[in-house]
């Protein structure tokens, strides 16, 4: 959720942290501040309601000689997004300062147990709490900074990851993390630069380090990094070093990061492909589940899990499961999961699907089932995350990284993951004919070049968007492999519009959604040629009949839709299992287009976050 920015070295922390933050702000928005500290441990610190480029005009012109910073862009869970709930906190002394990224659960019983100490609060945050907290233990106990922050953490229920100065010792940090990600980066001079995830650090440093859960370090400029455990075990930090480039995390000309992210998909979906694929030899190499194979075709069933667009893409692939491989699949919310007391037995594989690899709800999920023995498989876009870390074995999707808030390309990398596992284990399984396999096989390469296709149909879908930009309401319907995909349309429309959409299988619209179809009602249908044509034909008609508006996805030619409907949009002819890779690249643009003709932040839409580190 909140994106955190830390810096400590030889250079000014002011533009190091702005330009964090900025980088980072897709993970939130209601408010930014930052807190700078000079090398007599002074401390500074400006915070704003609003949006990072608020706190850059609060600080401007403004001169500090600081040796150190930390700096927070804030998603608001414990009190309203204002400027006093804004991060840092300080403690009541002044010593100490904090930027947190999480929810403390017993937030409330640690606060009334410091009113009784004679704390005082100026904000709602449970922030505020924890770095008094700190300071108290600190008190009581005479331990460091360090010590004191181990000593409080076992005290703290919840998730965090957070990073704490103490003026006495300028130019020190302390990181934790629980739950939340952190990642520290090492610079050569023997600086540091900690953030939520990489981007901040890479236009600093390639060589970082992931914390672990219930991890701390010490970080000293010119020093060796020092990490323990909670326990107080010494732990030698296994450094990696980032396959990252400015330029995947600069708009290059586009508009917003969203529409950038849509035109990559070619790129993306090949890049979830190269290397495991090969049509000519008829072969699909998965080598990070390899060794698991066996384990998986021998299993009872496949639980999916996920949240969001991952559940979506969660869905098409239990029907690519089922279909391909004849393996049972259910697919779950990743916050519903661990809530209705699961039945997971030791022959249940579950597949945790996340684009950050940090989802609260679905690294939940992953490890109420490991507790019952279930085997762990991953698929998420960040190497290092902590679900690659919880899983047994995995594969990732190298979409490379995604800012924009409303997911894209991550959805469309999932979905041609899936695809492959689907194809490989029907093939061992034999429940593929050779035939049909080698034509899938040959047809995923050219998905590609078929999304190439797809995107030149950008103006025409800019004409509908700009037809019905100012409904109120829309309903996507689909069916199969294609009912997936107009949730996620839906969904897209509705993260970065605020038009309310809903998404159905087309044969369940006669069972209460047909009420609402007049000639005011927009109808986005997934009309391709495979699978229940004929049935998505009958519901178009019955669309019709009562005036409504339809916006049809066809394959390319197709003449009888087209026929009926107020608007087509073509795809190229694929195979029904690999549709909603084509199918889902208008109902993005689509979304993207009325969004941006209704003014809306497309990049950062309302009261959302990248990545959901909080239940």
């Amino acid at each position: 959720m909140c994106g955190i920015v830390g810096y400590t070295g030889t250079e000014n922390p002011i533009p190091i942290l702005i330009d964090g933050l900025k980088r980072l702000e897709y993970r939130g928005y209601d408010s930014a501040g930052l807190a700078l500290m000079n090398k007599s441990g002074e401390i500074k610190v400006f915070k704003t309601k609003g949006k990072v480029a608020d706190l850059e005009k609060l600080i401007e012109n403004k001169e500090w000689d600081a040796v150190a910073g930390i700096a927070h862009t804030r998603w608001a869970t414990h009190g309203a997004p204002n400027t006093i709930n804004a991060h840092p906190h300080v403690s009541g002394s002044g010593d100490l300062v904090l930027v947190h990224n999480g929810i403390i659960e017993n937030y409330s019983i640690l606060k009334e147990a410091l009113i009784q100490k004679g704390y005082h609060f100026k904000s709602e945050t449970d922030t505020e709490v924890l770095v008094n907290f700190i300071e108290d233990v600190k008190k009581e106990s005479g331990k460091n900074l360090f010590e004191s922050v181990q000593l409080a953490l076992k005290r703290v229920v919840g998730a965090y990851a957070i990073v704490v100065m103490d003026k006495n010792f300028p130019g020190q940090m302390v990181v934790a993390r629980k739950g939340s990600p952190l990642v520290v980066g090492i610079g050569k001079d023997g600086d540091y630069i900690i953030a939520s995830d990489a981007a901040p650090i890479v236009s600093h440093t390639k060589t970082v380090y992931y914390l672990d859960e219930d991890e701390l370090a010490l970080l000293e400029p010119g020093k060796e990094m020092m990490v323990k455990t909670l326990d107080n075990k010494l732990v030698t930090p296994s450094l990696t070093e980032l396959d990252l480039t400015i330029e995947q995390l600069e708009k290059e000309g586009f508009e917003h990061f969203m529409l950038k992210e849509i035109y990559e998909q070619p790129r993306s979906v090949y890049d979830s492909m190269r290397g495991r694929i090969n049509a000519e030899k008829k072969q699909i190499k998965l080598g990070g589940i390899e060794s698991y194979e066996n384990h998986i075709l021998e299993s009872d069933r496949i639980i999916m899990v996920g949240c969001g667009t991952s559940w979506h893409a969660g869905l098409v692939g239990e029907y690519l499961f089922e279909e391909l491989a004849r393996i049972p699949v259910e697919t779950e919310y990743g916050s519903e999961f661990r809530y209705r007391n699961p039945i997971i037995k030791p022959r249940d594989v579950v597949i945790g699907i996340s684009q950050s690899g940090e989802t609260a709800d679905t690294l939940a999920a992953l490890r109420l089932a490991k507790e019952k023995g279930a085997l762990l498989l991953g698929i998420c876009n960040v190497v290092g995350s902590s679900i690659a870390r919880e899983t047994h074995a995995g594969v990732y999707t190298h979409a490379g990284p995604e800012i924009g808030v409303a997911s894209t390309k991550a959805f469309t990398a999932q979905v041609t993951v899936l695809t492959l596992m689907a194809l490989r284990l029907g093939y061992l399984k034999g429940t593929i004919p050779q035939e049909r396999y080698e034509n899938l096989l040959q047809e995923l390469e050219n998905v590609p070049d078929k999304i190439e296709q797809v995107l030149q149909k950008d103006l025409i879908i800019q004409q509908v968007a700009r037809e019905y930009k100012n409904a109120k309401n829309f309903l996507y319907l689909g069916r199969g492999i294609n009912f997936p995909v107009a949730l996620e349309g839906a969904l897209k429309l509705k993260e970065i519009s605020y038009i309310h959409a809903e998404g159905y299988p087309a044969a369940e619209m006669k069972h209460g959604p047909i009420a609402l179809i007049d000639e005011n009602m927009p109808v986005v249908v997934i009309a391709t040629k495979k699978g229940n044509y004929d049935k998505i034909v009958s519901n178009i008609m019955e669309i019709k009949a009562r005036d409504g508006k339809i916006i049809a996805i066809v394959t390319e030619g197709d003449q009888q839709v087209a026929g009926l409907a107020d608007h087509v949009i073509e795809i190229p002819e694929s195979d029904e299992m690999l549709t909603p890779l084509l199918a889902t690249i208008p109902l993005q643009l689509l979304a993207y287009h009325i969004a941006v003709m209704l003014g809306r932040d497309v990049d950062k839409p309302r009261n959302l976050a990248k990545s959901v580190t909080v239940e």
